[in-house]
């Protein structure tokens, strides 16, 4: 794997510099949860695909309100902090235009962009799959992530209405990354099980 030029830890001190609210926050260790556990079944590096699901939403306070500058403030802030660019380049991947139609809002300058590697693939699938294994917890009675069941997240994910934000086009770019639908929800619902004490489910 190519280099990332950031260590761990100055990859959490980036994500607490940038990143103060607490919701954005678990949704960034959430991804990286997943992209680790997928480096594990992919026998790639777990610490480096773990930094880029973490850094992967690291411009989101600043650009929330205007969501075109999404993943282009992202590339000055990496830049700043000496990020190489396979590491901006994969980040910034998970905005492109790419499993969206007219709903984009993102920047105009990704909207016709595609994905290609394997590891730009994952990064898309993991991070919006963590909106629908959260959804599918908070709306059980006991909101306990190690209660949620396999069977239960793969309906969910047919329920087209439910977590309807999370789109199912980009989670079901696993299958580019070589990885069937079945087997990475139930890589991501394990991940998340995994840390579920730090998120507080």
């Amino acid at each position: 794997m190519q280099e990332l030029n950031l260590t761990y830890q100055q990859s959490k001190d980036l994500l607490n510099r940038y990143i103060k609210d607490p919701i954005t926050k678990l949704h960034c260790i959430e991804s990286e949860a997943i992209m680790r556990a997928l480096a594990k079944h992919f026998g790639d590096d777990e610490e480096n695909w773990g930094i880029i699901g973490l850094l992967h939403d690291i411009d989101w306070e600043l650009t929330k309100d205007n969501t075109a500058e999404h993943c282009v403030k992202a590339v000055e802030i990496l830049k700043e902090a000496g990020a190489s660019d396979f590491l901006i380049e994969t980040i910034i991947s998970h905005a492109y235009g790419q499993g969206w139609d007219e709903q984009f809002y993102g920047a105009p300058e990704y909207k016709d962009k595609i994905r290609s590697t394997k590891i730009q693939y994952a990064l898309a699938a993991a991070e919006t799959v963590t909106g629908l294994i959260i959804a599918a917890v908070l709306v059980r009675p006991d909101r306990k992530l190690q209660n949620l069941e396999l069977k239960s997240l793969k309906k969910r994910f047919k329920e087209k209405s439910f977590a309807a934000n999370c789109r199912r086009e980009i989670i079901l770019e696993c299958e580019k990354a070589g990885l069937p639908l079945d087997e990475f929800l139930s890589i991501g619902l394990k991940a998340l099980q995994g840390i579920a004490g730090e998120l507080g489910m």
